[in-house]
């Protein structure tokens, strides 16, 4: 279907204070306030007076909204309170929230792509299971970001400037622009590009660690990587779009969007060192390229609407983590042995103690291609449907390289010296789908819809993960290790030991039969020693899979008693597929699946002027997925208890002459409505519970409201403005396990606002804005690098206070 266009302005007109929202949440051009579906909108216009550039910047806007994230691309999105924590690896569940760049999902495993936003048309926010139009990774709502399209109307184009100051930190800025230009009277090219950098505001402050043994240990130091303002970010890239109009029904638009971010340090800190500081020992760093080709056809057989969207997306990410705080929990979780010194052998290849402060080095490839075809017949007739198939493949070849300096070859990974523990590993999810949603006028009022989708999944993994084969000895007996296939940790369960051989047995499984052997089957996945992480089938190793199919469903009726009233009741569901544990030796995990009731309504009153919108739900999450980090760190994913959430949203607009006021909350209650326990079975006597029946689950807010305020007034031949925002989101949990959520301790409430005085003229606009004016320092989430242990919790800020100047230009 065609997106709505905003109407293209002449030099000598003023671009319109407001935008009339159209939509395409349910796959056809419609208002807002016809959609009998819980969704927010934010036009071209409000995004541009907000200053709204990135992924942090319009969930503030968004209520069902809240996310987890430890630096720019790694995060988790959430909506209505479907959360357990934990989301996140790159080998962790599917993501429950669905992202789409116009007509094609870029969701990916491992962190929500962080698309920088300029000349967008509008971010619609659809909360609610969306599984039957949306699919598998929609299973608690879908954010789409529909951008504006080449228009042959004629050219314009618009260039933006902002530079900025932030407290505690440095200086950034950004610069954006865009060209339409019609190549003919049915082709045009429409190119953005863009540079961001975000001043950096946490400091690594020097510092030392003492590892065992004592005396006789090793301190170190961090002087090398002492640094202020370290966190800065750099984004640049651009998109392009050719839109051709083959005849009067058939168009072709096929868009390119190229994404890279460079960022620096760590953007948490540890309040134990202080205030936006914390003491590093490695250097931090993170580069996140993206690449998208699309290509949507739309067009017309007979009278159906026919439209095509497919999509190849190419994502590699490498990042360098300081893991000291690793290696200083777990020194002290041996200190009865001497630390890790005595347990781990970290020794170089002379037989010296060494540091043993860790550095992790990790890169992903994630690749996604994805294809849709629907049809929809005529929206004016009175039974009308839209149905259609989609296929997607997404794929991720996993490194992490988890380093000591100088570690010896008889203690590292075989063929990689100075890795103490390496993940190398392949991971492939696809799925199948076909759908459909029909709609019936029973009168010209009442409107019942019924909509279904039947999906295959087929979920797989294969590769290595774990510690070499290289002690002295066998720390359960004493044999040498000539005998022993036991690796450098004292675990027999991971690493080479758990490799397979060429008779289909473990190499540890060898050894306990009496007859070790070093024949081990190659490895999978270049790049790792052997394989571990696989399925032994007739001489050869495959990978494990999880396949599931089944069917979701949404059932809605709409009333409308009179022209600006619409009310509407839903009963829907959405999943979440299965999958395959990285950790081989923990069995898979199977499909969620959340059940949604919800009553809603859309009203538009005193002749446009006033717009109230609302919805009432109930939503039953059945075996929830729940991620951890288990032993040595290493996330485990297992399904949990059923859960109960309850809540309302609302939205509000009023528009009274130059004054125009938003509003936008919701409260959501979710708790969990069985024991959570450390296995999926419960062993009754409540000694491995993690969370009781009741437990609020975590990162949502009970509470959260914004509002913005803008006024406008004629200035001569401009117009003069003032706007403002405040946000408030009241604390959270920070994981679902009682005794992990009290280490970490609560995401705490707080309340920001922004605020903004400017001038636009025909072709101009100047502005002077400062945003998080009181210096809040609004908590995202909190984290630590050790699962095992309860060790300097770090939080992540909101950004300081931040003061600008921007301008712009039309032409």
């Amino acid at each position: 279907m065609a997106q709505a266009q905003d109407t293209p302005k002449t030099s000598a007109e003023l671009p319109p204070d407001q935008d009339e929202i159209v939509v395409t949440a349910q796959k056809r051009d419609e208002s807002i306030q016809s959609v009998p579906i819980s969704m927010l909108a934010i036009g071209t216009r409000k995004l541009d007076q907000l200053n709204i550039s990135n992924f942090n910047e319009y969930t503030q806007l968004l209520p069902s909204v809240a996310f987890q994230t430890s630096q720019p691309g790694l995060t988790t999105v959430y909506m209505r309170g479907v959360a357990s924590g934990g989301d996140g690896n790159h080998s962790g569940s599917l993501p429950s929230v669905g992202s789409y760049l116009d007509e094609q999902p870029v969701t990916t495993i491992g962190g929500t792509l962080d698309i920088h936003i300029y000349d967008i048309a509008r971010i619609e926010s659809l909360a609610g299971p969306q599984g039957t139009l949306y699919g598998a990774s929609s299973q608690a709502g879908t954010i789409r970001i529909i951008t504006n399209k080449p228009d042959t109307s004629g050219f314009e184009g618009r260039v933006d400037v902002e530079a900025n100051t932030v407290a505690h930190g440095g200086q950034g800025g950004k610069i954006e622009g865009m060209i339409n230009a019609p190549l003919s009277g049915s082709a045009a090219l429409r190119v953005v590009g863009f540079y961001q950098r975000d001043a950096g505001y946490i400091d690594n402050v020097p510092g030392t660690r003492s590892f065992l043994p004592t005396p006789g240990g090793i301190t170190v130091k961090n002087d090398a990587f002492v640094e202020d303002d370290y966190n800065d970010t750099e984004t640049w890239g651009g998109r392009a779009a050719l839109k051709v109009d083959l005849d009067d029904v058939w168009t072709v638009t096929p868009t390119v969007l190229y994404q890279e971010m460079r960022g620096h340090g760590t953007y948490a800190f540890d309040p134990r060192v202080g205030d936006l500081k914390v003491q590093h020992f490695y250097p931090e760093n993170r580069r996140d390229r993206f690449i998208q080709g699309a290509l949507t056809i739309e067009g017309k057989i007979g009278n159906w609407d026919l439209t095509y969207a497919g999509a190849y997306l190419d994502r590699k990410a490498y990042s360098a983590t300081d893991y000291t705080d690793y290696s200083e929990a777990y020194d002290n979780l041996y200190a009865s042995v001497g630390g890790l010194a005595g347990y781990f052998y970290y020794q170089d290849n002379a037989g010296n103690t060494i540091d043993p402060r860790q550095w992790v080095i990790g890169t992903d490839h994630f690749k996604k291609t994805s294809q849709e075809l629907r049809v929809a017949s005529p929206s004016s007739d009175r039974f009308r449907i839209v149905a259609g198939m989609f296929y997607q493949r997404q794929s991720n070849l996993i490194h992490q390289d988890y380093k000591i300096p100088g570690l010896g070859t008889a203690v590292s990974v075989n063929g990689s010296p100075g890795t103490l523990w390496l993940t190398q590993q392949h991971r492939v999810d696809k799925d199948y789908a076909m759908f459909g949603e029909a709609s019936f006028d029973i009168s010209p009022k009442l409107t019942f819809t019924a909509g279904a989708r039947v999906y295959i999944y087929d979920n797989s993994l294969i590769g290595f993960f774990g510690f070499g084969r290289n002690p002295g000895v066998d720390p359960a007996d004493g044999r040498p290790y000539s005998a022993s296939p036991f690796n450098a940790a004292g675990s027999s369960r991971t690493g080479v030991a758990s490799c397979f051989m060429a008779d289909g047995r473990t190499l540890r499984d060898a050894y306990i039969d009496g007859s070790p052997t070093n024949t081990l089957l190659p490895a999978a996945v270049a790049g790792g020693p052997c394989t571990n992480l696989a399925t032994y089938a007739s001489g050869k190793l495959i990978p494990k899979k999880t396949i599931d199919q089944g069917v979701t469903y949404r059932f809605n009726l709409t009333w409308k008693p009179t022209d600006g009233l619409l009310f509407y009741a839903v009963a829907s569901s959405g999943f979440r597929p299965g999958g395959i544990n990285r950790r081989g030796d923990v069995a898979p995990y199977s499909t969620d699946t959340l059940y949604n009731y919800e009553l809603g309504w859309k009203t538009t009153l005193a002749d446009g002027k006033l717009r109230f919108n609302g919805a009432l739900y109930q939503q039953n999450w059945k075996s929830f997925q729940f991620s951890f980090l288990g032993p040595n760190s290493f996330t485990i994913i297992q399904n949990g208890p059923d859960a109960r959430i309850r809540g309302a949203e609302m939205d509000a607009n009023l528009t009274l002459g130059g004054l125009n006021l938003t509003v936008a909350g919701s409260y959501t209650d979710a708790k969990t409505r069985e024991d959570l326990c450390a296995t999926q079975i419960c062993i009754g006597d409540g000694s491995d519970v993690l969370a009781p029946s009741g437990t609020r689950l975590p990162i949502t807010p009970r509470f959260k409201i914004s509002s913005t305020a803008r006024y406008s007034v004629p200035l001569g031949a401009g117009r003069g403005y003032v706007q403002g925002l405040v946000a408030h989101q009241s604390s959270a949990s920070s994981d679902i396990r009682v005794a992990k959520a009290a280490a970490l301790g609560r995401i705490e409430s707080y309340t920001t606002g922004n605020l903004a005085f400017g001038f636009e003229l025909a072709r101009y606009n100047f502005e002077l804005f400062a945003q998080n004016i009181w210096d809040e320092r609004g908590q995202i989430s909190r984290f630590q690098q050790c699962g095992a242990c309860d060790q300097r919790p770090y939080i992540v800020p909101i950004t300081p206070r931040t003061i600008g100047i921007r301008a712009g230009a039309r032409f």
